[in-house]
């Protein structure tokens, strides 16, 4: 039986983790230092930006794809299985066009972009100021000037967290065990001529020996990259939200899309899960200083919250419930995310520094890794 063993159990560790768990004749091990969804899981608003994105061919777009088609059967098959219910906003998401970041001369993109998706077999929708008044009141209209905006019905929004949560529980159920509390050291491989192999994993609780090592350590990848003479350097980019409650909903409570403008998010609650009356609001994208320290901005957080005030004006009179922030994991020097078996070994795997889009990617980055694992079990 193959022994895999997968470093790192953000959502993208347990994703794997889970989708791995399907295929048969597999051992698979998770160990993460800490408990599963922390760091940039724990911080993402799980915005699911995929149809609505720029994208339209290329890897880029066939992994927007695969994701958001995945998703729709992935949660209910991960709440078949626990029990547990996912919190998944299936209203879409609403990008506001701002003026005059936004004019009309901008219009022609969006509906080349929608003849697009048509054709690919999705669903946009271009809303002019006064269809956006009505569908969504929240937004405010006259105070701000909009050109229009953007209805993409068919992307989503989840909880990163619950979610990650429930690939774990299923991933046990199939027989995936995660050892948690436990650090990676470092790879042991052994040489030949042509490549390298990993062989053991050493961490905090003793030596693991496997067939394969997947590295989905987010910032923690880069130092066992480097063990192994092949670093990847990945970067943390800071990310602050902050968790809001109204006394009632915003606008009309049988529509809460996920509401975008100018990179600020306004994320409603699952009202089954959680009030109906609360909302995340996020995210500053904050970079590392001169001499490499990340710290958070609170200027940048309050003028987030502003900019959402300034979209949705009753969120002035909400309660800040709290602030939060995560560092996410940014490849220096190539575009993320970094889905690769790692130069000069024949059995690790990197699966890391998805930076803003982790969420939005786990589903096809598992899809891309197993069949890297397919392959050379053939």
């Amino acid at each position: 039986m193959n022994h895999i063993v997968i470093i790192g159990c953000g959502i993208i560790g347990a994703t794997l983790a889970y989708e791995l768990s399907l295929i048969e004749g597999l051992k698979i091990t998770v160990i993460d230092k800490q408990p599963p969804a922390q760091e940039a899981t724990g911080a993402a608003l799980g915005v699911l930006m995929g149809i609505i994105s720029h994208k339209v061919k290329g890897k880029a777009w066939r992994m927007r794809q695969t994701s958001i088609q995945r998703y729709e059967t992935l949660i209910p098959e991960l709440e078949a299985i626990t029990n547990r219910k996912i919190p998944f906003n299936r209203q879409g998401i609403l990008m506001l066009l701002p003026s005059p970041e936004v004019t009309t001369d901008d219009l022609p993109f969006w509906e080349k972009l929608r003849e697009t998706r048509r054709n690919q077999g999705w669903e946009l929708n271009i809303l002019d100021k006064a269809q956006l008044e009505k569908i969504c009141p929240q937004v405010d209209v006259t105070g701000r000037e909009y050109i229009g905006a953007i209805h993409s019905p068919q992307d989503r929004q989840l909880d990163p967290t619950a979610f990650t949560l429930a690939l774990v529980e299923a991933a046990q159920h199939n027989g995936v065990d995660f050892k948690f509390g436990v650090s990676a050291l470092g790879i042991k491989s052994t040489s030949n001529q042509e490549n390298s192999s990993a062989r053991e994993l050493e961490t905090t609780s003793g030596v693991i020996t496997a067939d394969k090592f997947i590295i989905s350590a987010g910032l923690g990848s880069s130092p066992l990259t480097e063990q192994l003479n092949q670093k990847v350097d990945i970067r943390p980019v800071l990310g602050q939200a902050i968790h809001l409650r109204l006394s009632h909903p915003l606008g009309k409570t049988k529509f809460q899309p996920a509401i975008t403008c100018n990179d600020t998010y306004v994320v409603p609650r699952r009202g089954d899960v959680y009030p109906a009356t609360d909302y995340w609001v996020g995210a500053t994208v904050e970079f590392t200083q001169d001499n490499g320290e990340v710290i958070a901005d609170k200027e940048l957080l309050e003028n987030t919250l502003q900019s959402a005030i300034a979209t949705c004006p009753e969120l002035a009179k909400a309660e800040i419930i709290r602030t939060w922030s995560g560092l996410r994991p940014r490849p220096e020097g190539r575009p993320a995310p970094v889905i690769e078996k790692l130069p000069g070994y024949d059995n690790v795997i990197l699966a890391s520094a998805h930076y803003r889009n982790g969420v939005l990617l786990a589903p096809a980055t598992a899809e891309i890794v197993k069949g890297m694992v397919l392959e050379s079990n053939g």
